[in-house]
């Protein structure tokens, strides 16, 4: 009888001329071998303690990267997804800022629009997709967003992260409102945003309590009733 092939998949997203995208890697063996891919491998049985720990390793070692956020998005298994017989993979989706991305350009990541992504080997377009809904969906009652941000950004910059993820304008009263519900941003004292043709805006940061943690709202951000017109 033949062994399961148990792997780790980490859809890597992140936000480029405000337009979300993937990070993608060329695959270095077979099968498939210099199609891009996402970022992914074996368990290491002996190494990681979990599969949370098995997709730190994997985004350090694909990717150079540690994400401020991680989770686990959902387990695809079967016959049909690997030619090299019955697999499983355990999926993360990570969000970064482009700058932490940049950071790490020496490797061989391409950032690809989630629009354009196409041609990818396995079950990985099936992958990014449920990704992406989950992104969008955790995106209009929570603090998900904000973890596309640099480590300080204004309102405006903010309401733009939402907005291009949510595909839609809302309403910058109402955004403002939901911000103070959701209490997870903290105004840092006497750092402004200078230089642009607005007068100065105060700079945010994330308070330390929701690093890898949500902050949850009731209603949704992208309701019809918080939408510019």
């Amino acid at each position: 009888m033949s062994s399961i092939i148990c792997t780790i998949d980490v859809v890597l997203m992140t936000l480029k001329n405000s337009v979300l995208h993937v990070a993608l890697l060329k695959r270095d063996h077979a099968p498939f071998v210099g199609v891009l891919a996402l970022p992914g491998g074996y368990i290491h049985a002996e190494d990681d303690v979990d599969t949370r720990d098995a997709a730190e390793r994997t985004l350090r070692e694909k990717a150079g990267i540690v994400s401020p956020y991680l989770e686990q998005l959902a387990t695809f298994s079967g016959r049909a997804r690997d030619p090299r017989g019955w697999s499983l993979s355990v999926v993360y989706y990570a969000l970064v800022p482009n700058d932490v991305i940049a950071a790490a350009s020496h490797l061989e990541v391409v950032l690809m629009p989630i629009d354009k992504v196409r041609g990818l080997p396995f079950d990985h377009q099936k992958i990014i997709e449920t990704a992406v809904r989950r992104v969008r969906d955790k995106s209009a009652y929570s603090s998900l967003p904000v973890y596309l941000c640099g480590e300080l950004f204004t309102l405006p910059q903010l309401q733009g992260v939402y907005e291009a993820i949510l595909g839609e304008p809302i309403n910058k009263v109402s955004f403002r409102r939901k911000i103070e519900e959701l209490d997870m941003l903290e105004a840092v004292e006497g750092a402004m945003e200078t230089g642009k043709a607005h007068r100065p805006a105060q700079l945010y940061r994330l308070k330390p309590r929701y690093s890898q943690h949500l902050s949850l709202t009731d209603r949704a951000l992208n309701a019809k009733s918080l939408t510019s017109h």
